[in-house]
């Protein structure tokens, strides 16, 4: 059975930082494209960033492009999502999932969710 398990989100202050994280089991994520979705009350799912399975390439938004990093441990089958110099715009849930394909910036082409986690930008 596979299941991702998100951790890492929480109240922080604008100009902050949060290290989101997704660890998996019953599956091998470096087998996967790995992305990372945030979701905010009446709207889309909207993609923020995805690494690669088979090569590591990883794709950012481009408006968050040097705010976000992705990365993956294979040792600790986990994917990491640092964000800084958070933003109160950037308050959402926010999701990891998988994917058996390249990376797609559609939340309709990933197969398993993570259950979300809750991301607040305020003073």
């Amino acid at each position: 059975q596979v299941q991702l398990v998100q951790s890492g989100g929480g109240l922080v202050q604008p100009r902050g930082s949060l290290r989101l994280s997704c660890a998996a089991s019953g599956v091998t994520l470096n087998d996967y494209s790995i992305g990372w979705f945030r979701q905010t009350p009446g709207k889309e799912r909207e993609a923020i960033s995805c690494i690669n399975t088979s090569d590591g390439a990883v794709y950012y938004l481009d408006s968050e492009k040097g705010r976000f990093t992705i990365s993956r441990d294979n040792d600790k089958n986990t994917v990491y999502l640092q964000v800084d110099s958070l933003e109160v715009e950037d308050t959402a849930v926010y999701y990891c999932a998988t994917r058996w394909h390249y990376c797609t910036k559609f939340a309709w082409g990933y197969e398993y969710w993570g259950q979300g986690t809750q991301v607040t930008v305020s003073l």
